[in-house]
């Protein structure tokens, strides 16, 4: 009578905990159980990755999950996963997961308060503030060739079409010579010199010599500094502020360690 009672509970024990179990299994290849955790790690990847996940994707993300299992145990028949290169692999794949975490770590633990990106777009603000500077220029080697220039632009020469054709600057040459607008701390400080002594409209009389050659420069108009609000590029600014952390975090660590 105990015999038969034991087993009875036992039976139920185990009826009880196949749910659960199963549960936890997506499905069984070959007498193999695949987690479901398997198919969450990609929903979430794809969740990351700003996708939503409509139950066909799901179905989708499943049948990829059991395909992977019948690829893989194939691969493992074939001793594939004995072999040097699959090792090798198998290697680099642990670096860069075990990389990734560590700097997940680190940002995890050194977040970018709001205060610290309104200090740096404050900052930035104050760099970049007061008058914008809209401008052309010609840049040509050599100082001959700049004087030259300034003759034919006062006898009518069309400063556009001079740029497009002598300029030696890759960026604004093929544009006329247009600078657009920015502030003059972001050029040399010969080149801002010279252009925040132009009236509107004047072009520099003598070439203006700077480390990438002679310059002939004609400032257009000028306006109040134009600067984004802070909730336009909050955003930006904490991408790069993290960045910035990253990058400095990165040398510390390889400045520490002993490489011989």
């Amino acid at each position: 009578m105990k015999k038969h009672i034991f087993s009875a509970l036992t039976a139920a024990a185990m009826l009880a905990a196949a749910p659960v179990a199963f549960a936890q299994n997506v499905a069984i290849v070959n007498g193999k159980a695949v987690p479901q955790s398997r198919v969450d790690a990609l929903v979430q990847q794809v969740t990351n990755s700003g996708k939503q996940v409509t139950p066909e994707i799901q179905a989708q993300i499943k049948e990829e999950v059991i395909a992977r299992e019948v690829f893989m145990q194939e691969a493992q028949v074939r001793g594939l996963d004995a072999t040097a290169d699959f090792k090798t692999q198998m290697e680099l794949a642990r670096q860069t997961i075990l990389i990734r975490s560590l700097f997940a770590d680190y940002q995890k633990k050194n977040p970018i308060s709001d205060d610290d990106i309104k200090a740096e777009y404050d900052k930035f603000a104050a760099a970049n503030s007061g008058k914008e500077y809209k401008a052309r220029h010609i840049l040509v080697e050599k100082e001959e060739k700049a004087k030259a220039i300034i003759a034919q632009l006062k006898k009518g020469g069309k400063f556009e079409d001079i740029a497009k054709k002598e300029s030696k600057d890759p960026g604004s040459g093929a544009n006329g010579g247009d600078l657009d607008w920015a502030n003059p701390s972001n050029y040399v400080k010969e080149f801002s010199e010279a252009l925040i002594g132009l009236q509107k409209g004047k072009m520099t009389e003598t070439p203006v010599k700077t480390q990438f050659g002679y310059h002939i420069i004609r400032l257009d108009d000028i306006r109040d500094a134009k600067l984004p609000k802070f909730e336009e590029v909050k955003p930006q600014v904490a991408q790069q502020m993290q960045q910035q952390r990253m990058g400095k975090f990165q040398e510390e660590l390889r400045s520490k360690a002993k490489v011989e």
